[in-house]
């Protein structure tokens, strides 16, 4: 672990000297166009009425549409954080270290080079608002990715969509209003800011993921609609998640119009490649094309996404992408589109797309692009796809994979079934064989967040949900029961501890310790901290995540830390009431 940290920041040095010249030169958004990437979370492909969709409007997406390029056939993965990395990389998700959505496992290796660093070293100013999902610790924290300006959350998914606990560049804030609207905010005023100079804006919201919150002004247009067109098992669909999910997609299609026309304002609609996109299929059943699959599957509805590009005067208006493509390829493409040399060492699985975008090349060679989530690996070629059984499909004449043709044609077979092996070997192999501790102090940065998501209970303490992205922790009450987390110290020094928390008043009291390599730090919780649960009332349906609360913040005193690797430890020393506390997080600052 050290030794990836030690090339982090040698790497990370490197592209702050390159991006600082290249600033120095006066490069300015005539020279290279300004990037606006647009990621949605857990929309499906038949979420937009350029597809289709007849329960929906997306006209600002649709207008993108008519004025630039939409791919017809555009694969992303079965789940949120390996699509991050994949266009966050230009590389297949198992090579950056990404295995899993949460506790760790979101997390690329700091070896990894990113689109950001690649257009920062180039002198853009990057920015990124909304939820990020590739770690939160510094540096695998968005500023140590490349992104000068961050606002927005690290985790998986959020529990609460207005007015949350947020951060702005490693610090703590409250946000304001509804999250999408909230970073479309945020992305308006750095546009504005830098609309002098080259930029790099990447706004991947949190919607329509769970919970399924919306303001009401969208919720109220479809919480008694009909709902015309259904998934192709009507029996699975739950109609009031597809009537709040086709809610937010709208919002977030008046969010890209708000965008749109601030460009237009700011006549920097010729100079600006925008580019919109989703990270999965559908999070329900729900209308996409009758393809089979949704999130979480390798079939074609669970990794087939819209890929709009827009570039006035570069890409034609109303064109359509025939040959198929992947996230991977958007990091390559872009810079091709920008004329932003490559950095890094690391081979791309992506290639560049801007032949098919400006100059309408047509032989396009055929290629076999990967699908993977759970060991289950898929391939597609041009026009068929064989899934994680054997089963082959030809999409073109089938593209619900309903008649599975593999006996018919034994050598598509064999030439897909050896880029699966092909991909199991030289990909998958020992991916998921995590050692990273978490960085709890790094020289580069002042602050390190510690949440429960990340950590692992012992004894009685439980999670308040399955899913760790955004819970916290309860039940704690005994003296055997902890936490802890598997940690690197980077930078010796003194550190202000904040803890977040509730506590009830009759449980006042508790003293508890922090250790880790010898140091502690021992203090009590000496104020009550009280609050419900938050969220239900805002749900339009029910949700299957964890409800949240108005923690408190406690200064718990200073910690003296060495560098090394350890074991951070936190447990209670003594217990006078029922429980020690509802354990949501641990702020470090070096001070």
């Amino acid at each position: 672990m050290r030794g990836d940290m030690m090339i982090l920041m040698l790497l990370t040095a490197a592209a702050n000297s390159v991006s600082s010249l290249a600033a120095d030169g006066s490069a300015t958004s005539a020279d290279h166009p300004n990037v606006i990437v647009f990621l949605s979370d857990d929309q499906g492909w038949g979420d937009l009425s350029l597809n289709g969709n007849q329960n929906l409007h997306t006209p600002n997406i649709d207008r993108m549409a008519a004025e630039g390029a939409q791919f017809d056939r555009f694969f992303v993965c079965p789940v949120c954080s390996p699509t991050r990395a994949e266009f966050l990389t230009g590389r297949y998700h198992p090579r950056s270290g990404v295995y899993s959505t949460s506790a760790g496992g979101e997390r690329m290796n700091l070896t990894e080079t990113t689109i950001a660093d690649t257009f920062k070293a180039a002198g853009y100013s990057t920015a990124a608002y909304g939820k990020w999902h590739n770690g939160m610790q510094y540096p695998y924290h968005p500023n140590g990715r490349g992104f000068d300006d961050y606002y927005g959350f690290c985790s998986g998914h959020w529990g609460h969509y207005y007015n949350p606990l947020l951060e702005h560049n490693g610090e703590l804030t409250r946000g304001e209003g509804f999250l999408i609207d909230d970073f479309t905010n945020h992305a308006i005023e750095f546009i504005r800011n830098h609309s002098g100079q080259p930029f790099f804006v990447y706004l991947p919201y949190n919607t329509p993921h769970s919970p399924m919150q919306v303001p009401d002004c969208w919720w109220d247009q479809f919480s008694n609609k009909e709902i015309v067109q259904r998934h192709r098992d009507p029996n699975r669909e739950d109609v009031d998640f597809t009537r709040a999910a086709l809610a937010m997609c709208e919002n977030i299609d008046w969010n890209v119009g708000r965008v749109l026309n601030l460009l237009d304002e700011l006549q920097l609609t010729e100079d600006t490649i925008v580019v919109y996109f989703n990270d999965n299929g559908p999070n329900s059943s729900r209308w996409n094309g009758d393809m089979k699959g949704r999130k979480g599957s390798t079939d074609e509805g669970g990794v087939r996404s819209p890929l709009i590009m827009r570039w006035p005067g570069k890409i034609r208006p109303s064109t359509t992408i025939r040959p198929i493509a992947g996230v991977i390829d958007l990091l390559p493409t872009l810079a091709d589109l920008a004329d932003v040399p490559l950095i890094g060492d690391g081979p791309l699985d992506g290639k560049s797309l801007a032949p098919l975008l400006t100059d309408g090349q047509e032989d396009w060679p055929d290629r076999i692009i990967l699908s993977h989530w759970r060991n289950r690996v898929s391939a597609r070629n041009q026009r068929f796809r064989l899934d994680h059984t054997g089963a082959l499909f030809d999409i073109a004449s089938d593209p619900g994979q309903r008649r599975n043709i593999a006996d018919r044609h034994p050598d598509i077979v064999g030439e897909l079934q050896a880029a699966v092996d092909e991909y199991r070997n030289d990909v998958l192999r020992g991916y998921d064989d995590d050692q990273r501790p978490f960085v709890i102090a790094h020289p580069d940065y002042p602050v390190a967040q510690i949440p429960a998501r990340d950590a692992i209970s012992h004894g009685n303490i439980r999670r308040s949900n399955k899913f760790p992205n955004c819970s916290y922790f309860t039940n704690w009450i005994s003296t055997d029961d902890k936490l802890t987390w598997q940690a690197a110290v980077q930078q010796e020094g003194d550190y202000e501890v904040e803890l977040h928390y509730t506590c009830a008043a009759k449980d006042v009291g508790s003293e508890i310790e922090l250790s880790f390599n010898g140091s502690s730090l021992v203090a009590t919780i000496d104020r009550p901290v009280e609050s419900p649960t938050i969220g239900a009332a805002e749900d339009r349906v029910a949700r299957s995540e964890s409800y949240v609360k108005d923690f408190g913040r406690l200064k718990l005193g200073s910690i003296h830390l060495k560098p090394g690797e350890g074991e951070l430890k936190l447990q209670a020393l003594s217990i006078p009431g029922e429980q020690v506390m509802d354990f949501r997080l641990l702020m470090l600052r070096r001070k």
